[in-house]
């Protein structure tokens, strides 16, 4: 399959690199536009419009910061204006109000913006190189939980918009078969382990993760009174040489091998595999960003992949799907079942022993 195209102009292609050149400055003139309240200001008077000056006295801010602000913004195609009159636009009101786009400039801000300075040397080295902002760790998930709030907040906002859509999908899936013993491997702050202990009564569930997110799933199981069926195991995921715990009739892997290499990934899925049951599925949820339907879902899933580079761990992205079954191939599974255009952007597959 063939991905992108050169089909513009040469004027085309030459103004698309100045919106590359300038984006990190764009960036943050778009979310001062948002953060301060102006296109909140523009959106209440949307059929009217209204002055640069009646905004900075809304604001009590001088008419310069809101005059070049809004000048960027008419670049950005944020804004637009009649008679010096400013109204919002179909992407201003997208950057104003779409949940998706609010969570993703987040993240960019407060969890990778700073860090980024160094994605060249993360590209070099083959190591976060950009998390040397927060701390000094090997990956952001063991200093996950020493991260600034607002950093957390942002993190997580981001890792459970995306899951949390395609949770409802899946579970009636995940449970067809009625398993008793589900392995939710990376469980982080319990939230699948949760809504699986509510969705059946009679599963037990364990979380394996690291020390610090199973301290966080500790408080939410307990505040959901599944501290009986849902329980956690402390672990090192790439301590490869530690075997998963055995006898379950699934192994569920959220997010997850995308936080990995290749290599990782391989072991992983082989200790996933050892943990099953002889009938046992391995199931994978994740973003492939060739099962996209939108040009959108693939840009982010692309810039993503940076963010793995440069803070996460300097080795994972948001995989191609070929690369995910030549690995579940390599680890003794295959793919029983796939479904796709789960929740935002997910792919399911259920993995079975190969005979």
């Amino acid at each position: 399959m063939n991905f992108g195209n050169d089909n513009k102009t040469a004027l085309q292609a030459k103004f698309d690199a100045q919106k590359i050149a300038f984006g990190p400055i764009m960036f943050q003139a778009a979310r001062s536009l948002q953060k301060m309240g102006i296109l909140e200001i523009i959106k209440k008077q949307r059929n009217k419009g209204i002055l640069i000056s009646e905004i900075a006295k809304q604001l009590d801010i001088a008419v310069y910061g809101v005059k070049v602000l809004l000048e960027a913004g008419l670049s950005m195609e944020i804004v637009r204006v009649e008679e010096n009159r400013y109204f919002l636009t179909k992407t201003g009101f997208f950057l104003l109000s779409d949940p998706l786009t609010q969570v993703n400039m987040n993240f960019v801000h407060d969890v990778n913006y700073e860090g980024f300075f160094d994605l060249d040397k993360s590209i070099e080295n083959g190591k976060p190189e950009g998390l040397k902002v927060f701390g000094e760790w090997a990956t952001v998930y063991e200093g996950l939980s020493q991260l600034p709030d607002q950093v957390q907040k942002s993190w997580f906002e981001f890792d459970h918009y995306y899951s949390d859509t395609a949770f409802p999908e899946v579970l009636p899936i995940v449970f067809a078969n009625k398993p008793k013993k589900l392995l939710d491997v990376g469980g982080n702050t319990g939230k699948w382990s949760i809504q699986c202990g509510k969705y059946d009564e009679d599963v037990q569930v364990t979380i394996l993760d690291l020390p610090g997110q199973l301290e966080k799933a500790y408080v939410n199981i307990e505040s959901n009174n599944l501290s009986d069926r849902v329980r956690g195991i402390p672990l090192n995921l790439l301590d490869h040489s530690v075997p998963f715990p055995k006898g379950f009739d699934i192994v569920w892997m959220s997010q997850f091998l995308d936080c990995f290499s290749q290599k990782d990934i391989l072991e992983l899925l082989q200790r996933a595999k050892n943990a099953i049951v002889e009938d046992g599925s391995v199931y994978i949820l994740e973003t492939y960003w060739d099962k996209q339907k939108y040009e959108a879902s693939t840009y982010s899933l692309h810039a993503t992949s940076l963010y793995f580079t440069c803070l996460a761990n300097g080795c994972s992205q948001m995989y191609h799907s070929e690369d995910m079954l030549a690995i579940i191939d390599n680890a003794g599974l295959y793919v029983d079942e796939e479904i796709h255009d789960i929740g935002v952007s997910h792919s399911l597959y259920k993995c079975k022993i190969k005979a």
